[in-house]
């Protein structure tokens, strides 16, 4: 029988060309009435790839009746209703591992970008400001400390990066790795009270959401700065805009939003915060090797009924 393959939403142009090259592709994307079309071939269906930020909800889920797999271009699984694919024993794939130094590297540049200003800086130099006086003193890196929430492959890639710049680091996980040679702090809001620098990277959904809130952000304090390349759900957003506008943290570097594309408009004036467009995985190399690790965990379903990754299953 034929494998028969959906795709939610668009991915990159070379893996979408070579998803119809290898299995019966359909782009539900291209459909105008996508509920009309699934009612009438839902059925047919026997794999569904989909992106971290789309996923899959329980609706695409259930009208997916023949559905056996669903693979992932991504990390993050918070937008799959994984409780829905594991009631019918769908397997579930992500990409981990091939884009952690690419996300690392980003975050531990945002944290150099929002603590020595250097983004505020270049708009200095352009809006001609030098000529009038100099640029305002800015915060040092080397030494400080430097909280992580999610100590996972990507928390541990920053903290190795931090070694560079002899910085002392302390982690909050859901429990104590035995392998992580630095401190574990079990309390989040202890964290932030010691932490200059408070990075985070754990994963998204119910269980993180708005792990990062007004209290937290009340301990990291007026001399503390927030990095988030994790989801944007896991930092109350009302909560860190009224901490940034008010200056009851020093600053914020932001690759995730909690309703992306969307920025809030108080902070697009603020020279203590760096936004960037959802970009940590976002380099040729990694986003190939995504590719190509959604491609291998189709054909390993398709050739074994087992996956290189799984999430699920």
């Amino acid at each position: 029988m034929t494998f028969r393959l959906l795709q939610n939403g668009r991915l990159l142009p070379a893996l979408e060309s070579v998803l119809t090259e290898k299995f019966d592709t359909h782009p539900l994307w291209r459909e105008a009435d996508p509920s009309a079309f699934l009612a009438r071939h839902g059925s047919e269906f026997s794999g569904l790839v989909t992106s971290a930020r789309l996923g899959a909800d329980a609706a695409l889920i259930d009208a997916l009746p023949g559905l056996k797999v669903i693979a992932t271009f991504g990390i993050g699984h918070d937008a799959i209703d994984l409780e829905a694919a594991r009631r019918r024993g769908i397997a579930v794939s992500n990409t981990p591992g091939v884009l952690t130094d690419c996300v690392a590297d980003l975050a531990f540049g945002a944290l150099l970008d929002v603590a020595r200003g250097l983004s505020a800086a270049d708009r200095f130099v352009r809006r001609g400001d030098w000529s009038r006086g100099p640029f305002p003193l800015t915060t040092r890196v080397s030494g400080r400390k430097l909280g992580i929430l999610g100590l996972g492959r990507i928390g541990g890639a920053i903290a190795r990066r931090a070694s560079g710049f002899d910085m002392e680091v302390r982690y909050c996980n859901r429990r104590p790795s035995d392998l992580a040679p630095y401190r574990y702090e079990p309390s989040l809001s202890a964290l932030a009270r010691w932490a200059d620098f408070l990075v985070v990277s754990c994963a998204g959904g119910a269980e993180t959401r708005h792990r990062v809130d007004a209290g937290v952000l009340a301990e990291l304090g007026p001399r503390g700065f927030l990095v988030n390349v994790s989801r944007g759900s896991v930092v109350e957003e009302a909560a860190l805009v009224e901490a940034l506008v008010h200056q009851r943290i020093a600053g914020a570097a932001l690759d995730v939003f909690e309703h992306e594309p969307h920025v809030p408009s108080a902070l697009l004036s603020l020279d203590t915060v760096v936004l960037l467009p959802h970009l940590a995985s976002g380099t040729q190399e990694t986003r190939q090797a995504m590719a190509d690790l959604v491609l291998a965990n189709l054909e390993r379903f398709v050739g074994t009924g087992t996956l290189l990754t799984p999430v699920l299953g």
